[in-house]
């Protein structure tokens, strides 16, 4: 399928979840603990589809363009992570990530700036973080979600709350990479086991 195409449909899926979501936001009120800053979610990697890693590309490249030291503290936060996953798996590091749950658990998403809490990729983010905090339920399956919402709310409550989500035909594929890897570009080999690179700054 060509690009534009899967461009496209890419598109339409995110104005759905969106529009979804912005009715779950509506529904929960107060329920909800989502605020800039709040970011336990963004730690620890989890599956992300093509479509998903073709849109954080993407957002990657627009933020160069707009603010180039940015991207690049969103590059260089990548590259370290992918180095530091290599190391700690260094068989098969992303099959290994994507198939064990407590897997690099502690490894900070890299669109993550640590110095605002905030998501420097927000518009181009993974349905899963669209998705994620709310009271969502896909295929008439409830969802998780984030422990920090819904605290005194009882299932009734909760219930009334959420939302369901209608992909169609429009989501294609399963977890098929991580933001790290898809953000990392030509990142460099891993380091020998024991050694370990200097961290980013956000004033490198």
């Amino acid at each position: 399928m060509p690009h534009s195409a899967r461009k496209g449909g890419d598109q339409v899926l995110i104005q759905i979840v969106d529009a979804t979501m912005a009715e779950a936001v509506r529904r929960s009120g107060p329920w909800l603990a989502c605020r800039p800053g709040c970011f336990d979610c963004c730690i620890g990697p989890f599956p992300i589809t093509e479509a998903d890693a073709t849109r954080l590309r993407d957002g990657l490249t627009a933020l160069a363009a707009t603010d180039p030291a940015r991207a690049a503290r969103v590059r260089r936060r990548a590259r370290y992570s992918v180095e530091r996953i290599c190391r700690e798996f260094p068989s098969d590091p992303l099959a290994t990530v994507l198939a064990v749950d407590e897997a690099a658990e502690d490894e900070p998403c890299p669109a993550l700036d640590p110095a605002t809490g905030a998501c420097d990729l927000y518009s181009a983010r993974p349905v899963t973080c669209r998705t994620f905090g709310p009271a969502v339920s896909a295929g008439g399956e409830a969802l998780a979600f984030c422990e920090l919402c819904y605290q005194g709310a009882t299932d009734q409550e909760i219930a009334t709350c959420r939302v369901e989500l209608d992909f169609g035909d429009l989501e294609e594929g399963f977890g098929e990479t991580i933001v790290a890897f898809a953000l990392s570009g030509d990142a460099p080999k891993p380091d020998p086991v024991g050694v370990s690179p200097a961290q980013p700054t956000d004033h490198q």
